[in-house]
């Protein structure tokens, strides 16, 4: 075989760059992402690691989004061709109809291809051909459906024969065209680089933090929280600050939107954007003075010597531009496992068999099965009547399918049985034929059409809700069998205290989707608080990589109890602390276990949070009590493990305190509401519901302004509810007679 000569090769290499050169000055990329101003479209960069770049997603629920603007320079006056990169999203299920419609205006004037319209995959849909000026021209995208027509970019070329390339080489042609470099800017070197801004996430890197390391926290979206957080709207679970290291989950307390929260907006999933409290965790972080925070900032790739990791590269969401975080230790915190899986750790997915693992709940054989991904909603009542469109393109109900609800909580659930990662943008356009072909058929067409009339679509999740996809391998694999049995680690640290709650496809729902389920059931076994090894944080087989989160080492079946983000939160708080003890003894995460154990177990007794409820509250005595200082009055009951409504007995007081508060310190929160001594009737008022942990840190104070005089004691309710959260299983009530 021939092989060209060097002078050749050069030769070749040359021209390839000359035309490269010619082509750019004849072409201009617009990517969406870049608009300066999106208008009602949303970035969305979930995909990017499929498809290659964020794009513009135009989710109206039905109702067509306001139209995103930006100003294009074109370099030559000439005839230009026009190219969109989209994809019809429902074309691979082959229905009718094409949701996701919209056009491009140049100058105000819409081209006359309508886009979205062809390929149910990413490609170049080609818009024709149309004459501009050499100067600036305004550029729109215009959605007609409000049903998430997407567009990743704009191509203007003057080379009319020319088609857009994509994979590999769209990559460097996005880079050139656009003047990005190819080597990634330095963002610094850091003590720990933290990935993924979850709950989990946030923890690590305030807690290492505030333990003097130097942190970066990189973000993909424009907030912190993950699941938490307003856009995926799952409401905290779990218990915390309890177990062997009761100092753990403070610091989750002050991320958490249950202080204070709870009596204004309520809890719960699915609920409206403030609920969720994302100022909270942002403030946080920005307070700490040893965190640099990167937000919109997507982690593209890692690099190593041998098995470290010694840098991540990361690429900003709106510009493209890369940025190489280096450092000493690394916490995948994605919950894909990202990190990992780009470093070439140990990892599984889905479901471990029987036999491998002894577990009471795993399956016979090993499978890929998971956990879905949520996808939640709501509707609410409008004053008058509300149109919905005809979803042709949607799933098919008919009166025994129907979903009759106003509201998607947790478990409209897919993708269980789907590769939660490589087909992650198909799991979610099932799921919006699931939400919006349901809502049309409750719209239009079902017997009591009527009681939905003035309902109105408010929100439906555009980002994913996840549950599982990989889990990293560390020195311990926690499963089951060894949760329920109690098995005792000398690294035991987080407690786990929500039950062994795994998902599986709804009987009732496989009726009439089998195969393609799109709702689920969860499946509660009780377990008793247990304490998770250390050993499950980081990986058995790259020396600096901590993990926190969902993508911890444990089986699917453990996962059920784990996951739940209270939890996740003190596991970060965990990996921060380690990580401190890491750069202070020049170790490594295994180092910690092996040398370092009793250093580890001390800074986890302690915890880093600045929240002092639940140490405050603990110190509290049972009874009825007024404190030495005066102005404080306190309640406490003896109650276990319970949710609680709690009723205060107001007797008017002409010359009371106007502004008065009563506090209830309830799972380490406290929650406050204004109270008026001089108004009001002689009767119980209503202060809502609460859970108690029953580990003595949940009572009830009286905080009043003018302590020098003496208050007319009244009685508190404290209701304890079933299981149904409704009926009232017993009642105890707390009198100023058993002051002690």
């Amino acid at each position: 075989m021939h092989f060209p000569n060097g002078r050749l090769c050069r030769s070749i290499a040359l021209l390839a760059f000359t035309l490269c050169e010619s082509l750019i000055a004849q072409t201009v990329l617009v990517e969406a992402e870049s608009f300066a101003e999106i208008g009602g479209w949303s970035i969305d960069p979930q995909f990017m690691d499929q498809m290659g770049s964020p794009f513009l997603l135009a989710h109206g629920l039905g109702v067509p989004v306001v139209d995103a603007r930006t100003e294009v320079r074109i370099p030559q006056a000439g005839t230009y061709r026009v190219w969109a990169r989209t994809r019809d999203w429902v074309a691979r299920w082959k229905v009718p109809g094409t949701p996701g419609r919209f056009q491009v205006l140049i100058e105000s004037t819409p081209l006359k291809t309508m886009f979205g319209t062809e390929g149910a995959e990413w490609h170049w849909q080609d818009g024709g051909t149309i004459p501009l000026p050499a100067k600036s021209v305004k550029l729109a995208l215009h959605d007609l459906t409000g049903f998430d027509g997407r567009c990743d970019a704009i191509i203007l070329t003057r080379d009319l024969k020319w088609t857009p390339p994509d994979g590999d080489a769209l990559a460097a042609y996005r880079r050139k065209a656009l003047g990005l470099s190819t080597s990634p800017e330095p963002a610094g070197t850091f003590d720990l680089v933290v990935v993924g801004g979850g709950m989990a996430g946030t923890t690590a890197a305030v807690a290492a933090a505030r333990l003097g390391l130097e942190v970066a926290l990189i973000q993909n979206r424009p907030m912190l929280g993950g699941n938490a957080s307003s856009e995926i709207r799952v409401y905290p679970e779990g218990r915390t600050m309890l177990g062997p290291n009761p100092g753990l989950g403070a610091l989750e307390h002050e991320l958490d939107p249950g202080t204070g929260a709870e009596i204004r907006l309520g809890s719960g999933n699915a609920r409206s954007a403030d609920v969720y409290a994302d100022e909270k965790k942002v403030y946080v972080v920005q307070q700490e003075k040893n965190i640099r925070l990167f937000l919109n900032t997507h982690a593209i790739r890692v690099e190593k010597s041998g098995n470290r990791v010694t840098a991540v590269i990361a690429r900003d969401v709106r510009t493209g531009k890369d940025l190489r975080f280096a450092g000493s230790l690394f916490a995948d915190c994605t919950g894909d496992a990202t990190i990992g899986a780009l470093a070439g750790a140990d990892y599984r997915v889905g479901r471990e068999s029987r036999a491998e693992t002894g577990e009471a709940l795993a399956p016979e054989l090993p499978d890929k099965q998971v956990m879905g991904t949520s996808y939640m909603w709501y509707a609410e009542e409008a004053p008058g009547p509300v149109p919905f469109p005809e979803t042709p393109w949607a799933l098919e109900f008919n009166e025994r399918t129907a979903q009759r609800t106003t509201k998607g909580d947790w478990d409209w659930e897919i993708g269980m049985r789907q590769d939660q990662i490589a087909e992650a943008e198909a799991i979610r356009d099932y799921g919006y034929r699931a939400i919006y072909g349901n809502w049309s058929f409750l719209k239009n067409h079902i017997e009591n059409k009527a009681a939905y009339e003035r309902q109105r679509m408010v929100w439906v999740a555009y980002i994913a809700g996840k549950r599982e996809s990989r889990r990293l391998m560390g020195d311990v694999i926690l499963n089951q069998k060894d949760m329920a049995a109690g098995l005792v680690y000398p690294d035991a640290s987080v407690s786990t205290t929500w039950s062994n709650d795994l998902h599986y496809p709804d009987p009732e729902n496989t009726k009439g989707f089998a195969g393609s389920e799109f709702r689920s059931i969860a499946k509660f076994v009780e377990q008793k608080p247990y304490a998770i090894p250390y050993r499950c944080f980081y990986s058995r087989n790259i020396e600096n990589l901590f993990m926190a989160g969902r993508n911890i080492s444990v089986t699917h079946a453990a996962l059920g109890s784990v996951r739940v983000q209270r939890t996740t939160a003190m596991i970060g708080e965990v990996v921060g602390m380690a990580a401190s003890i890491c750069r202070k003894r020049s170790s490594t995460p295994r180092g910690v276990y092996e040398k370092h154990l009793e250093e580890l177990k001390a800074l986890m007794q302690k915890g880093v949070g600045k929240e002092d409820n639940v140490n405050f509250a603990a110190l509290v005595p049972f009874g009825f009590s007024v404190e030495n200082k005066g102005g404080v009055i306190n309640w406490k009951p003896f109650i276990s493990r319970s949710l609680v409504r709690i009723k205060f007995h107001s007797i008017p007081d002409p010359s009371g305190d106007s502004s008065a508060s009563l506090e209830v310190f309830h799972n380490g929160f406290k929650a406050v509401r204004r109270y008026n001594m001089r108004e009001g009737e002689d009767g119980w008022l209503d202060l809502g519901m609460f859970e108690f942990t029953g580990d003595g840190i949940d009572f009830v104070r009286m905080v009043c302004s003018n302590s020098g005089r003496t208050f007319t004691p009244a009685d508190i309710k404290f209701e304890v509810l079933r299981r149904d959260g409704i009926t009232v299983g017993s009642t105890v009530i707390v009198k100023p007679a058993e002051l002690r």
